[in-house]
């Protein structure tokens, strides 16, 4: 297939792409580069991918409404990974224009380019933040989600709106996935482990958020890139079995799907930097602190669609994914 991997210079989208062109499709990369965090890392994963003869790379922001139109009708996608987006739960406190513009407007671009250009599968990536204030455990997609606690989670709850009106109106199979805590190698810099990693190997304390209370259902990359390539396989179909009556929000007439991807064992964080400090053979200076606003205390993934709609089931346990990321933090880092 030809495959659209937007966000692919990023964490998850280099990670998608990469399995995509093993598998032999044609992937056309989109990113615009920005410096959220460092560029070089960016170009470091992009460069991976471009040895790939099957990859394309094009330099583009989401926001760009006529570079967005112009690339869909050249490009002809069959389907399309839309991974870019602004992330992170602070920086939405600190600069919410860029999640606008990023995750609602660009996000818009792709469904019209879908729309005009018949595309045979979205899949997107949403965020276990959208279910905010709810506190039932463990998360369903079959809950509302309407007590968003950021705008990062509002804007990607945004998205999950927006997909079902193009689904419903153009018949556009769309597909959502909310992930839940990523980590592993070519992570975020922004993100707990990184950070962690950092701070610990330069002698430095790391901010442990509710004193190391709130547990996170920690999802290694490459469960999470296994769920997202099942997917686009696994093209959305309408719901028969969808009473108006009683709307379930994980489904629809239309031809929608909502699933988490999760590796549905919570760990308390403070394991988890004992897991950390294990691999890297320190201990860590603990700066304890309060919960930040936007968090949510605790995060566990009901995965049952899943599992039954795709026939898969996340399960890298974290310490096996913390030892790979440390593996691969002090190889790319020479530490």
């Amino acid at each position: 297939m030809k495959v659209l991997v937007t966000g692919a210079a990023g964490f998850i989208g280099y990670h998608t792409a990469r399995v995509l062109l093993d598998r032999g499709d044609e992937v056309v990369g989109l990113d615009n580069l920005n410096d959220y965090y460092d560029v070089a890392l960016k170009q470091a994963r992009l460069e991976r991918l471009q040895r790939a003869i099957n990859f394309h790379f094009v330099k583009l922001d989401l926001a760009d409404a006529s570079g967005m139109a112009e690339l869909f009708a050249r490009e002809q996608f069959d389907r399309v990974v839309h991974l870019g987006a602004q992330a992170g739960v602070r920086y939405s406190i600190e600069n919410p224009q860029a999640y606008v513009d990023s995750n609602v407007t660009g996000t818009l671009n792709v469904l019209e380019g879908c729309r005009h250009h018949p595309v045979e599968h979205l899949v997107f990536a949403s965020t276990s933040s959208v279910y905010g204030a709810n506190a039932r455990m463990p998360f369903s997609v079959h809950d509302g989600v309407d007590h968003p606690l950021s705008l990062y989670a509002a804007t990607k709850k945004a998205n999950e709106l927006m997909a079902h009106n193009y689904a419903s109106l153009f018949s556009l199979p769309c597909t959502g996935l909310r992930f839940f805590t990523v980590y592993g190698p070519w992570g975020r810099p922004d993100m707990a482990l990184f950070k962690f990693t950092a701070n610990i190997l330069a002698g430095k304390p790391i901010p442990v958020f509710n004193y190391g209370r709130h547990r996170r259902d920690f999802t290694y990359i490459d469960d999470i890139v296994e769920g997202v390539v099942r997917t686009l396989d696994h093209v959305a179909q309408a719901d028969p079995g969808w009473d108006p009556m009683r709307p379930d929000p994980a489904s629809s007439r239309a031809p929608y799907r909502i699933y988490n991807i999760g590796n549905q064992q919570p760990v308390e964080l403070a394991r988890y930097i004992e897991v950390l400090e294990q691999c890297l053979g320190r201990k860590a200076e603990r700066e304890l602190l309060p919960m930040q606003p936007g968090d949510v205390p605790d995060t566990h993934a009901d995965v049952e669609d899943l599992v039954a709609d795709v026939g898969y089931r996340p399960d890298t346990p974290v310490e096996e994914g913390v030892a790979k990321f440390v593996e691969w933090y002090r190889a790319y880092y020479g530490v």
